[in-house]
């Protein structure tokens, strides 16, 4: 299958969907034009087909390994890296007096997506170095800084997050790992972690682990866990390299997919000569490692658009290719491509569908964290915020809920061949079932919506969102266009529901705690329906005007429309139906004794 990155999708769901264009207002961007977009972009295109993207297939069958103490990653991932590296890609976004473009988040996120669609076992590990940049900037000090930021922002170094171990995954209370203060402001780090992403490799001479760990006198619980920053290869004063650190890879997990992706067992200390130093305050290491896990999550929510874009485009070539069947009422002569019926086409515009939704409110939630930290205007930054915020979770847990759908429809759409590990379709629902899971499980980031986002402040930065997608739904009925108006009436009805859910949840939360958390997931699951449709909508819209102006391809424009249609159709009404399922309350699932559940 050739894979192409969709270069023309990504600038219309920036442009026409996200709402980019308020960066260049900014004037934090002064090189920021339409023609440096657009060429950026299409080199991000050509470097992930070109030499990214033929990797995919043979990361999955040809995965990481682990030899004598050593990680070997698959044959042709350290030349693409280092192509990576030359091309200046991991700097893309951070601030040029450290080393970076100073270009929009925006851009990376959009990196972010076309990796991922190219190999995502490649890509992952780029993810971690950048989220530990912004980790690094926030809580390092001006030594860590000068000794480590340059080579983290070009990607020279990779970086790691180091927090699961093996009785503390999702529960950080557990973390065991010590970190013990040697008296000339290092520490003697010792402990074992596991499932660290790209832990050890073999693609760049230094790794800086960022790890969670306690203090001698560090209080019980979450409140007592430091962040430390330990390097694999020891740092000296002038920025050179000096001995290894005591930090190896002592086993690689055998996963369901991702076998590209060296991830690790690390073991801190074992010989007792691991030394780091601590990241931020002591006692406040979660809160300082947010900030790389916010970052985090919004990469894995685009971990699943790039996979699902790969999903959709191997699912379309198939259907256009294989003959089977005849139209309706033709009993002989030649037999039509699979894409001619219509239940193929129904799954492969869900697929189209729920890709270009997850895609720009991704998208959409990196403008967001462009104007929070760059505009002039301090009440835009504060409403930026509250919207970046809000969008997170949903950027992570709906956009990657919806990618394991689509990889399954692309599984269904090739049939019996989907089953069979030769016609590829399998690789991407295996390699993207993980992004569910890690980073915070998609039941955490709907627990935190309705907790932290949607109690945290009240509802106003949900209400604020659900009045945008009510505005926009009545011009958009108003549209001498039936097919907008159609979808302006799915829109409000989406709308609406979401408000009663809203509503619902903010009054009965203040009495039962448990009703949040029993209708957290369909609610997240409303809002990322509602949050798509409201995009797609935008771009819909975006589109007629494009073709009463004249300009562009007209048949281009006329399928954002036709797709904004089926969403509407299919996904917004969903929205409307999960009401029920939000408010039904935590009597729905109460505790049923597990033996009345058993066989």
């Amino acid at each position: 299958m050739t894979f192409s990155t969709p270069v023309r999708d990504m600038a219309f769901a920036l442009d026409r969907m996200a709402g980019f264009g308020a960066l260049e207002k900014t004037g934090a961007f002064p090189d920021l034009s339409d023609e440096l977009v657009s060429a950026i972009l299409e080199e991000m295109g050509k470097y992930c087909d070109n030499v990214v993207a033929p990797l995919n297939e043979k990361s999955d069958t040809e995965g990481a390994v682990l030899e004598n103490g050593v990680v070997r990653t698959t044959p042709g991932f350290k030349e693409a890296y280092q192509h990576y590296v030359d091309g200046g890609w991991n700097a893309l976004a951070f601030p040029p007096e450290a080393g970076g473009q100073g270009l929009p988040q925006a851009l990376a996120v959009a990196l972010v997506d076309g990796l991922n669609a190219a190999c995502m076992s490649f890509a992952i590990g780029t993810t971690l170095t950048t989220s530990a940049v912004k980790a690094l900037l926030h809580a390092g000090t001006p030594e860590q800084k000068n000794l480590y930021l340059e080579k983290m922002i070009s990607g020279e170094w990779t970086a790691t997050m180091n927090l699961t171990e093996p009785q503390a995954g999702s529960d950080l209370s557990g973390v065991r790992t010590k970190a013990e203060p040697t008296g000339d402001g290092d520490y003697k780090i010792s402990g074992q972690k596991i499932f660290i992403t790209h832990g050890d490799h073999d693609m760049t001479d230094n790794i800086v682990h960022l790890v969670l760990a306690r203090l001698p006198d560090a209080p019980e619980g979450t409140a007592g866990i430091s962040m430390f920053l330990v390097p694999k290869v020891r740092v000296n004063e002038d920025g050179s390299l000096g001995e290894a650190n005591d930090v190896q890879c002592v086993g690689l997990e055998e996963k369901m997919g991702l076998h590209g992706s060296p991830t690790s067992v690390m073991a801190f200390g074992e010989n007792g000569r691991c030394l780091g130093t601590l990241l931020g305050q002591e006692h406040k290491g979660l809160k300082n490692m947010f900030v790389m896990m916010n970052a985090a999550r919004l990469d894995v929510g685009m971990q699943g658009v790039g996979v699902a874009e790969r999903a959709y485009q191997r699912a379309l070539a198939y259907a256009q290719e294989r003959k089977q069947g005849r139209m309706p009422g033709v009993k002989t002569g030649d037999q039509v491509s699979i894409y001619e019926h219509a239940d193929v086409r129904r799954m492969l515009y869900s697929m189209k569908s729920l890709v270009e939704a997850s895609r720009a409110i991704c998208y959409a939630n990196a403008v967001a964290y462009d104007l929070a930290r760059h505009s002039p205007d301090e009440d835009l930054r504060r409403r930026a915020k509250a919207h970046e915020e809000l969008l997170t979770p949903i950027s992570k847990a709906w956009s990657t809920d919806r990618a394991n759908e689509i990889t399954s429809l692309g599984v269904q759409v090739h049939g019996g061949t989907g089953f069979v590990e030769e016609s590829g379709a399998a690789q991407h629902m295996r390699d993207v079932r993980v992004a569910a899971i890690y980073e915070g499980t998609n039941g955490i980031q709907a627990m935190d919506l309705v907790s932290r986002k949607l109690q945290g402040d009240g509802g106003a930065a949900a209400r604020v969102f659900i009045k945008n997608v009510q505005e926009e739904a009545v011009i958009v009925k108003a549209s001498k266009r039936t097919d907008l108006s159609h979808i302006g009436d799915r829109l409000q009805a989406a709308g609406e529901a979401l408000a009663r859910s809203t509503d619902w949840l903010l009054e009965n939360s203040a009495k039962d705690q448990g009703h949040a958390l029993a209708g957290a997931t369909p609610y997240l699951k409303q809002f990322g329906n509602a949050a798509g449709g409201y995009y797609l909508t935008r771009g819909a819209v975006a589109a007629a005007l494009a073709i009463n102006e004249g300009g562009g391809d007209e048949a281009y424009f006329e399928s954002k429309i036709a797709i904004a249609r089926f969403y509407a159709d299919n996904y917004l009404t969903e929205a409307v139906g999960l009401t029920d399922a939000v408010t039904a309350g935590a009597e729905v699932v109460a505790r049923l004794d597990p033996d009345l559940l058993s066989a």
